[in-house]
């Protein structure tokens, strides 16, 4: 098929699976077409392990907002799907250059559209197609939104089609073929501009030959200086940091007891504090090691200073963990108490990832590449686990298990408050859960949530 077949019959098929329904099952089978006429149309020499990685991941990503319809499952189908056609048609250009590239044509699709010559084919087409496009599908076009505009206009106009009974939302069909249409022309027709191309190769890991000259990064500043400048900040940072350490976790694990709230509080200003700080040090050593001193044999003693300071970060990442894992002990699970320990995964990867380019003599770029693709794989398992039956089954064991919070608050929690309820007898909160389960299950199947299907009346 070729791209004006993708472009009509996703269209086509986005207004059939919207129609009259609420968001469900229908976007996981979206997600689902679009990521297999994705691997159809890719050349083979586009058809890269990452390519195949995005691909498996599309796949499982609808699957997930089948199951859960919830924002991390559409963050993941959505991030997973256009991830999948940047990369079937760019195998080097970076990730970061995606954003800007989706914004872009959002902004110049409608230019794009009336390029007829570059996006429809520019041979005479079967005669089934060619009558069809003209007349029927541009006639129509024109019709409806001259319609839209009449009707707006003349109350007596709109009302000669309004008498009419008719079992068609001809506002809803002409919107989701407008949406239906503007998502599939961008993401079969996309243009990539030509100084984005030029711009690709300064997001490279690697640095030129040229770059690996020993020479100063500033004219106020000869190279010797700033080499010290270099050991002498490192090596205060880490005293200071040591100290940091001491006090942080004296604070944490000696001090005297606080209320819940207090502890509540203290513990969120702390892991803010701590990947601030995560943050900060991180671009520090960007700033050192940005070009030259990658490859100074001089710098040996700043590397190891600095190479000591990504460490003594980790450790206090580590402290932060440690010490959340122990508010979830003693007060249970929340959403915000696992997204603690999410942040601070993180920050232990870009400190790695920050050793690594130490290690490897890599450019800053290398970091700015990585890093998404971390971000996008915590995107992933936020989509792929139910953290809600997670944190219900967990706290469950509590004797000060809050069953409203659980039942109101926290999403697909309904398996474990039905155990729950049957464990103590509570017919009331099974009653509660079971008319939730039920009126899931009422929803027409394209709008489902598969999840409660799987859930006994």
């Amino acid at each position: 098929m070729k791209t004006h077949h993708h472009i009509f019959l996703t269209a086509a098929l986005f207004v059939i699976l919207f129609y009259d329904q609420d968001i469900g099952m229908n976007l996981g089978i979206l997600g689902i077409v679009y990521a297999l006429l994705t691997l159809f149309k890719t050349p083979e020499r586009n058809r890269t392990r990452i390519f195949l990685i995005l691909f498996v991941t599309s796949i499982l990503s609808s699957l997930a907002f089948i199951w859960y319809r919830d924002f991390p499952s559409l963050l993941a189908v959505v991030s997973s799907i256009l991830l999948l056609g940047y990369r079937s048609r760019n195998r080097k250009l970076k990730i970061l250059f995606l954003v800007p590239v989706f914004i872009i044509n959002s902004f110049t699709s409608l230019f794009r559209f009336f390029s007829f010559d570059e996006w429809l084919p520019k041979k005479n087409i079967s005669g089934v197609w060619q009558k069809t496009l003209a007349f029927i599908v541009i006639p129509l076009v024109f019709i409806s939104i001259f319609f839209g505009i009449y009707s707006a206009g003349s109350d007596h106009f709109a009302s000669l089609f309004r008498d009419y009974e008719l079992d068609i939302n001809v506002w809803q069909l002409l919107a989701l073929s407008v949406l239906g249409f503007f998502i599939a022309f961008n993401y079969w027709n996309y243009a990539v501009e030509r100084f984005i191309y030029k711009k690709n190769h300064l997001l490279d890991d690697d640095f030129l030959d040229s770059s690996k000259i020993q020479k100063a990064t500033y004219s106020f500043l000869d190279l010797d200086a700033e080499r010290i400048s270099g050991v002498i900040s490192f090596f205060c940072l880490n005293i200071l940091l040591i100290f940091f350490i001491i006090t942080y976790n004296y604070e944490q694990f000696y001090e005297v007891s606080k209320t819940p709230v207090q502890l509540s509080e203290e513990t969120h200003e702390r892991v803010n504090a701590v990947i601030m700080s995560i943050v900060m040090a991180v671009l520090v050593i960007m700033f050192y090691f940005k070009s030259g001193f990658n490859f100074d044999p001089k710098a040996k003693l700043m590397k190891m200073l600095a190479r000591i300071w990504i460490i003594l970060n980790a450790i206090l990442v580590l402290s932060a963990a440690v010490k959340n894992y122990e508010y979830i002990v003693s007060y249970g699970f929340t959403y915000k108490r696992l997204g603690v320990f999410a942040f601070l995964l993180l920050a232990l990867i870009g400190l790695a990832l920050t050793f690594i380019k130490i290690q490897r003599k890599k450019r800053n770029a290398f970091l700015f590449n990585a890093v998404p693709w971390y971000f996008y794989g915590t995107i992933l398992a936020c989509s792929y686990v139910n953290w809600g039956g997670i944190i219900t089954s967990q706290n469950m064991k509590r004797k000060d298990f809050a069953v409203n919070y659980h039942l109101e608050q926290i999403n697909f929690s309904e398996r474990g408050l039905l155990k729950y309820a049957d464990e103590k007898n509570d017919s009331q909160l099974k009653k509660k859960v079971l008319e939730k389960v039920k009126g899931e299950k009422g929803k027409s199947f394209l709008s489902k949530i598969l999840y409660y299907e799987t859930l006994k009346d």
